[in-house]
């Protein structure tokens, strides 16, 4: 399993539409056991918006298909 700190700032598609989301800003994870439960991305363009913008997406670990080098791919 990846570490929240390796999602930090990759690129977010959504495999459906081909649709650049946004990147991503923060995970949330429950500390006590080590797992992520979603991860959160600033949409295109505000790659340096606070974790508290109602521009963000929460996107579930479930919805996750590939995480790659760059870019994060999910089924949303």
């Amino acid at each position: 399993m990846s570490r929240g700190i390796d999602f930090k700032q990759k690129e977010v598609i959504n495999v459906n539409t081909g649709k650049i989301l946004g990147y991503v800003v923060d995970v949330q994870a429950d500390f006590e056991n080590g797992e992520i439960h979603s991860i959160i991305v600033a949409k295109t363009g505000k790659i340096f918006t606070s974790l508290n913008s109602k521009n963000n997406i929460t996107i579930p670990w479930t919805s996750i298909t590939v995480i790659g080098e760059d870019v994060i791919l999910v089924n949303v």
